[in-house]
């Protein structure tokens, strides 16, 4: 599940960026494309990180990972929130907090149970 979340926003920021610049409220620039491009490839690394460790046994790193990434994702669901009530994004910054939302909470989950 992990994978495909993280396949998804990477290919939805690769390729189509300037639609999600447009859900947020905000204008589609070279400097804002170039940006999401490249955490599009930090998303589409992830996945592969998660595919290659799909089936690692419970480990120091694998709860390390786990709770770095988790408390990353929620932190920029919080970023997002903040974004919004600073009105420097549009209500369309909601989907994505929701996901960052949900990846946080699940791989806290995963790192609290073990």
């Amino acid at each position: 599940m992990m994978t495909f979340a993280c396949c998804a926003l990477g290919i939805r920021f690769v390729f189509f960026g300037g639609s999600v610049l447009k859900e947020w409220g905000l204008e589609s620039t070279a400097g804002a494309l170039i940006l999401f491009r490249r955490m599009g490839l930090m998303y589409l690394g992830l996945a592969l990180m998660f595919f290659l460790g799909r089936t690692a046994a419970p480990s120091e790193i694998r709860s390390a990972v786990c709770l770095v990434i988790g408390g990353t994702a929620l932190l920029l669901a919080g970023l997002g929130v903040f974004e919004f009530s600073a009105r420097r994004a549009g209500a369309g910054i909601f989907r994505s907090v929701v996901a960052e939302a949900i990846l946080g909470a699940a791989f806290l989950w995963v790192w609290w149970a073990g």
